[in-house]
């Protein structure tokens, strides 16, 4: 028999025309996989405000795991290595804090143009990045509930 599960997927809203497809990805393999999921969709404005809503919306107890998307781009401005590497960070700092798993499918991509040919590219990586978040979501939760046991 299959668990019911429910996850949180958290969007950043930068590029979400790529980033969506990171949500398709997850649905479309929970549903391969024969999941009782439910999944509970949670739109940011930009990959700095995932941390603290993964947190958040761990704290409430209602999730096995959240997933956090986002493509973190170099906008000429600021350096969006540092800005990914805080996302990350925080989203590790999130799960570890809480006890709930958070899964990054964050992309921090060297050279990003808004082309047809990259976004093209990371609109289908992004799906196969979702896809394996939620075997990664699956998996990680087995381990979890195993050793509540």
């Amino acid at each position: 028999m299959k668990e019911n599960r429910k996850f949180a997927f958290i969007k950043a809203g930068w590029h979400s025309d790529i980033v969506d497809q990171a949500l398709a990805g997850f649905k479309q393999r929970l549903s391969e996989l024969d999941s009782v999921s439910e999944v509970d969709v949670f739109d940011v404005p930009g990959a700095f405000e995932m941390p603290l809503i993964a947190q958040k919306l761990a704290e409430t107890g209602q999730y096995d795991a959240i997933a956090a998307a986002a493509l973190v781009v170099d906008g000429g401005i600021y350096r969006h290595d540092f800005v990914a590497q805080a996302v990350v960070s925080g989203l590790m700092e999130a799960g570890l804090k809480t006890g709930v798993p958070v899964l990054s499918v964050s992309l921090t991509p060297h050279h990003f143009q808004p082309t047809g040919e990259h976004e093209g590219f990371f609109s289908a990586h992004f799906v196969k990045k979702g896809r394996e978040a939620a075997d990664a979501a699956i998996k990680v939760t087995g381990l979890v509930s195993d050793l509540k046991k």
